[in-house]
């Protein structure tokens, strides 16, 4: 096994929009969006270790490390594969935490495909999107790594290839939503109508004909994210992602969406200005 530091992508995505159509049994709600990932990223650095021991050098505030999903992805995979063989697991942060980025899904991908070549289980990627599941309904789709149509509670996924990839201006309001209490307020709606797929390739007729279900509840809680809508919007259409806190507009040049955060940006507000991704990078570690 090679000792030597090996450093990987771990790509934020965004939801293009997203449908809540309807709730299950077991309270989980089953939806439709659209996946896209973007050139924000975190970094992970992974080193072999002999004697078995998994050591996760990922300070995240307000997170016990047992709660970490990068050493409980590491966990899982040294249990399933009954292996003997450790890890050393370094995280350096870009994508901010609660913002409805999947960050923390993505790492926990990042460190599935990783420890699974560093330790050589030679698992394929659908038996590594099976036990992401069960750390998170996000975290198969950054395991096969194409921007996708999603439906279920997020784990059925169809790739799409050929998806506009403009540049997004993307805004992170000073404050933390709650999911939880997102998915569990009385006036979310719970009841849109499915769409088909093959409507939606181009932008323009998505962003038309689509909403995020989340965001008026979420603006409703969070008056701070309807006001960064509304600035950003000024320049071109603005949405939430996921349950936010993070918004997110589409231009068609980086001059542009510099532009619109040069002009809307608040103080306390963080802004970057990202390329979209059909395919992730942590793809091209693995060729």
């Amino acid at each position: 096994m090679s000792s030597s530091l090996q450093t990987w992508p771990a790509p934020a995505k965004l939801n293009l929009f997203l449908h809540i159509t309807g709730q299950r049994l077991d309270g989980y709600h089953e939806l439709q969006t659209i996946f896209q990932f973007i050139d924000l990223q975190d970094k992970l650095s992974f080193q072999y270790h002999s004697d078995g021991d998994i050591v996760c050098h990922a300070d995240l505030p307000g997170v016990a490390v047992q709660d970490n999903l990068i050493w409980r992805a590491a966990q899982l995979l040294k249990k399933t594969a009954n292996t003997t063989q450790g890890a050393d697991i370094w995280l350096k942060k870009n994508i901010p935490s609660g913002g409805g980025l999947g960050g923390g899904s993505s790492d926990a991908a990042t460190t599935l495909l990783a420890l699974n070549q560093l330790w050589q289980l030679h698992y394929s990627s659908q038996q590594l999107a099976e036990l992401g599941l069960s750390l998170g309904a996000d975290v198969p789709i950054f395991i096969h790594g194409k921007a996708a149509w999603a439906e279920g509670v997020g784990e059925q996924f169809y790739p799409i290839d050929q998806m506009d990839t403009p540049w997004y201006c993307v805004l992170r309001p000073a404050c933390e939503v709650s999911t939880q209490t997102v998915f569990q307020h009385s006036q979310l709606t719970r009841d849109s109508k499915t769409i088909k797929m093959r409507r939606f390739v181009e932008l323009d007729t998505l962003f038309a004909h689509t909403s995020n279900d989340c965001q008026a509840v979420v603006c409703q809680e969070y008056p701070v994210i309807q006001q960064a809508i509304d600035n950003l919007s000024r320049f071109s259409k603005a949405r939430l992602t996921g349950t936010g806190a993070c918004i997110f507009a589409a231009f068609p040049t980086q001059q542009a969406a510099q532009q619109a955060l040069n002009q809307c940006s608040e103080r306390t507000w963080q802004g970057w200005i990202v390329q979209s991704l059909n395919t992730s990078p942590v793809l091209q570690k693995l060729l």
